[in-house]
């Protein structure tokens, strides 16, 4: 019988009842292994009631219950790092040591909520006129929901959920129906750790349950990482029913190599990021800009570097790549290759043919690089979300800046440069949310923020850091005038109130 994901509601397993379910396959086999419950909109409904009534006594905890919650969970994630990757793995496909880098970028933004007490202190102004003070708090929002993604099953649920619960409120998270399983035992340990029942709430579903969050008047905000299509319609939609919505969609993330640069650090640079996680990474860099001459010798260093990769099975220590999240993921990656060279590419390497011997119907795609790529091209213009780098050429850092800062995506990008000045230019210059100097992947540590620019980001707010406290939380100002015991009654005044 085949095993089946249910729902987490109200602190327990709920089985799912709307009939619908959905396949998840261990991509190194292509076998499906586990069925999905997939979520009707009542369901969702039963999610969001409990995370309400968790609310009345939630909302108005002491910081010292919630944090020590917090604490206690931090504890048993650490303790439960392998089993949270090796599911990761199972469903995902990325290797154990990928896998295990996940659930410690996650776990940042646990410690992160672990200090809520300092992020969550008010301010007061005495005095501001006779006997008069104004405070600033912030309060919490209510229910909050999270829609994640499917390329990190635990890490983005970790950047949204310890946040927005530590800030008071209760939370529902949709994840990806695709690789499930993490997202149940994230929840299982919070309440191992001393959550109280429905501050957490797990729904899986489709497009159904996505819907049926985006229009419940009970959730008042709503994160989201994926797709910049799905971005924009959770942004318009969450947005004209009245919600708090941080949307952050999808990215072409370049890197300029400058004349000057380290050409062996930015080649090893260049094949960590376009290629860990097989490229299905928001954060990867899937466009090396290289500048003036060195094109031809950075190529050849990217080309010596990624034919060594071993491609293999997540749980087999040897592979450093594992297969790509299903066939017909793999399939329309492959097509970006295929096509580039009717295109005007150069295909250096081609990835596309790759099996692995004993696993031969997995999800596989080996590396593939392109070079001499136009601007205009389908794989230059896609975010393709694979193991695929493209190499375009430029003739000065002002040609790479412009070709960079026309593309509609801003997420992240980099410089590798050992010129100070022209780092400090391009910081300035660049249209991206996060930058590296010298840093393929500048994914911010937890108490910065994460997000992007243009068609990367829709809403206000980046992720986590400060950004993310100010999303799940709203100011409230008081200004309050206590009478001098000593004076007698002042009368009405009908006036302006005066503070001079």
């Amino acid at each position: 019988m085949t095993k089946t994901v249910n729902h987490w509601i109200g602190g327990k397993t709920v089985e799912g009842t709307s009939g619908q379910y959905g396949p998840v396959t261990d991509p190194a086999t292509g076998a499906v292994t586990t069925q999905v419950a997939l979520a009707s909109a009542d369901e969702v409904g039963a999610a969001v009631a409990a995370a309400k009534a968790a609310y009345a006594t939630w909302g108005t905890s002491s910081l010292a219950q919630r944090t020590a919650v917090l604490f206690r969970y931090r504890a048993l994630l650490d303790a439960h790092r392998d089993d949270i990757a090796a599911l990761i793995t199972a469903e995902h496909g990325k290797v154990h040591s990928d896998a295990l880098g996940e659930v410690a970028r996650g776990l940042e933004i646990v410690e992160l909520a672990c200090g809520i007490t300092t992020q969550l202190k008010g301010e007061l102004s005495t005095q501001v006129s006779n006997r008069v003070d104004v405070s600033s708090i912030r309060q919490s929002l209510g229910v909050v929901a999270g829609i994640t993604p499917f390329n990190f099953p635990a890490m983005v649920p970790m950047w949204m959920f310890p946040l927005a619960i530590a800030c008071g409120n209760t939370f529902v998270l949709k994840p990806s129906e695709k690789d499930p399983s993490a997202a149940n035992l994230l929840a299982e340990l919070a309440a191992e750790a001393g959550l109280p029942d429905g501050v957490l709430n797990v729904v899986h579903g489709d497009k159904v349950a996505v819907d049926a969050l985006l229009n419940h008047p009970d959730v008042a905000a709503v994160s989201f990482v994926g797709s910049t299509p799905i971005a924009r319609y959770i942004h318009a939609t969450a947005s004209a029913n009245g919600k708090r919505v941080q949307a952050l969609g999808g990215a072409k993330n370049h890197m300029l190599v400058l004349p000057d640069a380290d050409l062996d650090a930015a080649a090893d640079a260049a094949v960590s990021a376009a290629y860990g996680s097989a490229g299905e990474r928001c954060m990867a860099i899937s466009a090396v800009v290289a500048v003036g001459a060195i094109g031809d010798e950075l190529v050849a260093k990217i080309r010596e570097r990624a034919e060594k990769i071993k491609i293999g099975p997540g749980n087999d220590p040897t592979s450093e790549m594992g297969p790509l999240i299903t066939a017909a993921h793999r399939d329309k990656v492959a097509s970006y290759v295929t096509g580039a060279a009717a295109q005007g590419a150069e295909v250096v390497l081609d990835g596309t043919g790759h099996t692995v011997e004993g696993f031969e119907d997995g999800h596989w795609i080996g590396l593939s690089l392109l070079d001499k790529v136009s601007t205009d091209s389908d794989a230059y213009q896609d975010e393709i979300f694979g193991p695929v780098l493209c190499v375009l050429r430029v003739d000065t850092y002002e040609d790479g800046v412009a070709l960079m800062n026309a593309s509609p995506f801003g997420n992240g990008t980099a410089i590798f440069t050992r010129d100070g000045g022209a780092a400090r230019r391009f910081q300035l210059e660049i249209q991206a949310g996060m930058v590296g100097v010298n840093v393929p992947i500048p994914v911010p540590v937890g108490y910065h923020s994460f997000g992007g620019w243009k068609d990367s980001l829709f809403g206000d707010h980046h992720i986590y850091g400060n950004d993310g406290v100010h999303f799940y939380t709203r100011g409230k100002v008081t200004t309050t005038r206590w009478p001098d015991p000593a004076d007698a009654p002042a009368g009405v005044d009908l006036g302006f109130p005066r503070n001079h």
